[in-house]
């Protein structure tokens, strides 16, 4: 399964590394959204759920993966330059869904909030419009790592958190990701935790009462960050709001064990895949024609 693999010029300003998996009988399009510290290895186990019954697309934001090399990475990025990065993306993808994990989830919501035309369905995993109290000390934590660019206590703290169920093995992959990252990535995320902390969410969630889409949320069971109770306060935002607990999984949810990987692909194929009578409604008969797809 190898990608088709471009480098996109985003409105002359930010150049975008891609991966685009072709599924020949697909007959939709899916953009994944990475969280923060992430890049497009961290989506591996979901592509593999996902593709061949879609096309997948992974990207890396401008300052991160195999982006960066292609930026000068001289200027922070805000939540809303990144949902204009992928409403770029949508538009040239031609995609018809979304899905986002973690911090993901802001831009996502903020790219729906403009009401993309082609965009049928999103998915928001391991995210929540509540800073609980474990998420803001994991924040507070993050930060004071990030400013003094700790490397050993960023990796540490990831894992000893957010992380806490991951296979051991994913662990190391995760510590040794975490802990090189370049110092710009650092002031980046630097940047989105005081975005987040000085209530910059709240503008996301405002902007997500134009969507009128269906979105489904989706936490795992053991995800004290970002619970499934927190998560559900997305329906006084979000009106036409779906929910799903991924049972004895945490934060990563499909990357934690092979039970969580297959319910989480369960839901998801589930929830993006049509029901005949979503399938019905997208057909209006015409007089004296067959029914058209409109």
């Amino acid at each position: 399964m190898r990608p088709e693999i471009a480098v996109l010029d985003i409105q002359g300003q930010y150049r975008v590394y891609t991966e685009f998996y072709r599924a020949d009988a697909a007959e939709k399009t899916i953009i994944m959204i990475n969280g923060s510290l992430a890049t497009t290895a961290s989506f591996a186990q979901t592509v593999r759920s996902l593709h061949p019954q879609f096309n997948v697309v992974l990207y890396d934001q401008p300052y991160a993966g195999k982006s960066k090399a292609h930026n000068r990475n001289e200027h922070l990025l805000t939540k809303e330059t990144e949902g204009q990065i992928l409403l770029e993306l949508i538009d040239h993808f031609a995609a018809d869904h979304l899905m986002s994990f973690s911090w993901g989830g802001a831009c996502t919501l903020l790219a729906l909030a403009h009401k993309p035309r082609r965009i049928e369905k999103a998915v928001v995993s391991s995210f929540s419009p509540v800073i609980n109290e474990p998420m803001r000390d994991y924040l507070e934590r993050g930060s004071r790592y990030l400013k003094a660019c700790d490397r050993y206590q960023v990796g540490n703290l990831v894992n000893d958190t957010i992380g806490k169920h991951l296979p051991s093995l994913f662990k190391r992959f995760n510590y040794r990701h975490v802990s090189s990252l370049d110092t710009h990535e650092y002031r980046q995320m630097h940047f989105h935790i005081h975005q987040v902390l000085d209530h910059d969410l709240e503008r996301a969630l405002k902007g997500a009462q134009a969507i009128d889409i269906p979105v489904l949320f989706m936490n795992g069971e053991w995800d004290e960050y970002t619970t499934s109770d927190d998560a559900r306060q997305f329906g006084r935002h979000v009106r036409n709001s779906h929910f799903s607990r991924i049972q004895s999984a945490g934060h990563f949810l499909d990357m934690e064990h092979k039970a969580a990987c297959r319910d989480t692909r369960e839901v998801l194929l589930g929830f993006l895949k049509p029901t005949p009578r979503e399938a019905r409604s997208r057909y209006l008969p015409v007089q004296g024609q067959h029914a058209l797809a409109i």
